[in-house]
């Protein structure tokens, strides 16, 4: 995003959010030395508020918890050697969807990865603190599988002396972020729910996720992302943030947490701190690097992580970014201890667990070795180190620091006191298993599903329609459904079931000229053209495509199944819908718009930028048409 939009945009929300109390009103702290304790030293340190402006940053005491988890707290802590408290600080994830799995390629995978066999044997080696799943490392199968995984691996940490249970995390953020994929009910993600703006419906999806999740043993959920996506240019945030408005974002960001925490059963993890709403690189790939003034950073990243930590969330989960406004030393912020202490814990004050995004990120390595980086973090103020590309290495090295005095046992008690704390606050010690025989009456059940479809209902948006070419009516021709992946199938088997006879021609996410000829070929003979796009921006192609449909002359709508910026390149679509997801709820909710049986209910939760000219504003936050 321009600075001179990012100005426009910072005038326009600070009236916002002080009329919403969200805006941050700190004092400009006031430069400190860096700790002669830390890894990560630089001449010229960023500020970190403190009432001594000449004292390092002091340790910020755990959050108060009763005497039963106090004395647990305790007791474990004094029982564990220093080796099982470092293996509470790491999450990772081991390939197999069991516990004890005899299968030859996950076992080879595992010995390649981890040197063990399994999970079981991961646990019993490195005494975690936490495990996370994927569906790339054979975790997640199906329901009752993850379910008996999940007591499996609880099992093999509860055998341990020390007798902690793990995390066990995933990322369900839902939309284009969804780990348990079906029968478990999806919802279509972070933009949609900030098109509906409704924190009654943010706070019932992170429920009914978070009861799923609990079902199959899954304790932690990384989400909600509390970013706010202000550069439509933005590579791995996007439709994951609630959009652009940091008021709107930092309500919908507590109610999950509250959603998730209060009633769904599972610690929320709200993510990128400081924040990853204006980056133009992924930081999977690279280094972003955000150029918000800390008077920015005040009103449009922090509000979000302030409404998360005032709703009490179990866990902050760190970004790999450099915000050099925020410390000027160039450190990604997960390594930085002005901004992972100096902000999170001191100005926003929060207390409880700190987790960095995967340490195997291109973001966080590009600057420091691998055997550095888990101990620059916890100097940070990081309390869990989830997935160092070399665990034995992250692990010894930790180790070593301790050894060396780099870091003090101190230091690693009061992080392994927080992960203590959450997992008897949240219920892991309790209650570490799930009941295999209810997991199939909870995931994916009748009721789940229709509040899926009934919240996805209300966040549909209409943002173009010339000539009223929208609600479609069922007995007034046909349609042709084209354009990028299987939504455009599911689309059209939806409009049929419906009365609307509808042929499928998918095109291609990116379609050159043969596909695009093709294409306006096979629309000869119906009445309209749907045309489904998804991230027009980096496929040129479906601009191309919209403007030899429409060039036929018949009606053509536009379909958005990822960000609604795609209207932006599409100036001759005659309507424009944006569903900002392509799961199925999104795509019954869709078919019941165009045809009419629902009115569209949503409001864009960003600025759509002009495609030629990025200041200019084509449609604005808050826009949306309604059917007469």
């Amino acid at each position: 995003m321009s600075r001179a939009r990012r100005r426009r945009l910072l005038r326009s929300l600070t009236a916002a959010a002080v009329t919403a109390g969200v805006l941050l009103t700190t004092p400009a702290p006031t430069a400190t030395p860096a700790p002669t304790a830390s890894p990560n030293p630089s001449p010229n340190p960023a500020p970190a508020p403190t009432s001594d402006p000449a004292a390092p940053p002091a340790e910020t005491p755990p959050a108060e918890t009763s005497p039963r988890a106090e004395a647990w707290v305790d007791e474990r802590l004094a029982s564990m050697t220093l080796e099982e408290k470092v293996g509470q600080l790491f999450v990772t994830y081991a390939y197999g969807a069991t516990a004890d799995t005899d299968d030859p390629e996950d076992v080879a995978r595992n010995q390649e990865w981890l040197g063990v066999a399994n999970g079981r044997e991961a646990v019993e080696r490195y005494h975690l603190g936490g495990i996370i799943y994927f569906t790339w490392s054979d975790n997640l199968a199906d329901p009752v599988q993850v379910a008996e995984l999940s007591n499996g691996l609880q099992r093999a940490a509860l055998d341990q002396p020390s007798e902690v249970p793990l995390l066990v995390t995933t990322d369900q953020e839902h939309g284009v972020i969804t780990r348990l994929g079906e029968p478990a009910t999806r919802f279509p993600g972070g933009m949609a729910l900030g098109a509906s703006g409704d924190p009654d419906d943010a706070r019932e999806a992170a429920r009914i996720a978070g009861a799923e999740l609990r079902a199959v043993g899954i304790t932690m959920n990384h989400a909600p992302v509390a970013d706010v996506n202000v550069n439509a240019a933005n590579p791995v945030i996007g439709v994951r943030s609630f959009g652009g408005d940091p008021a709107i974002a930092a309500e919908l960001t507590a109610a999950q947490v509250d959603g998730y925490q209060s009633d769904g059963g599972v610690v929320a993890s709200a993510k990128h701190f400081p924040g990853h709403g204006d980056t133009a690189v992924d930081s999977h790939v690279g280094l972003p690097e955000i150029t918000h003034t800390l008077e920015e950073w005040r009103a449009l990243d922090a509000p979000p992580f302030a409404a998360a930590v005032e709703a009490g969330t179990g866990a902050v989960m760190s970004g790999h970014l450099r915000f050099p406004e925020l410390d000027p030393s160039g450190a990604p912020a997960t390594l930085s201890e002005p901004i992972m202490t100096g902000l999170l814990r001191e100005e926003l004050g929060y207390d409880g667990v700190v987790i960095t995004d995967s340490l195997g990120m291109a973001g966080v390595r590009e600057t420091y070795p691998d055997a550095e980086v888990p101990v620059r973090a916890l100097a940070a103020g990081v309390d869990l180190l989830l997935m160092p590309p070399d665990l034995e290495l992250a692990h010894r090295a930790v180790m070593d620091a301790v050894a060396s005095g780099e870091l003090t046992e101190d230091r690693v008690d009061a992080s392994v006191r927080r992960v203590l704390t959450l997992k008897w606050e949240q219920g892991v010690v309790d209650d570490p298993f799930a009941d295999v025989d209810r997991v199939d009456d909870i995931v994916g059940n009748a009721d789940h599903r229709a509040a899926a479809l009934d919240i996805t209902g209300r966040t549909t948006t209409l943002v173009r329609n010339e000539g009223a070419t929208l609600p479609l009516a069922a007995d007034g021709g046909d349609a042709l459904v084209t354009g990028a992946g299987g939504a455009v199938r599911g689309l059209a088997d939806r409009l049929a079931a419906k009365g609307l006879p509808a042929t499928a021609h998918p095109a291609g996410t990116d379609p050159d000229a043969d596909a695009i000829a093709e294409a306006v070929a096979a629309a000869d003979g119906h009445d309209t053209v749907l045309v489904v796009t998804a991230n027009t921006a980096a496929n040129a192609g479906q601009a191309a495509l919209v403007e030899a449909l429409a060039a036929t002359g018949r009606p053509v709508v536009t379909v958005s199944t990822d960000v609604p910026y795609d209207i932006a390149h599409h100036p001759a679509a005659d309507a424009h819908l944006a569903l900002y997801s392509s799961v199925p709820v999104a795509l019954d909710a869709a078919a019941a718009v165009l045809l009419g049986e629902r009115g569209p209910l949503g409001t864009l939760p960003v600025d759509i930028p002009a495609a030629d000219d990025p200041d200019r504003v084509l449609h604005p936050l808050g826009h949306g048409l309604r059917y007469p």
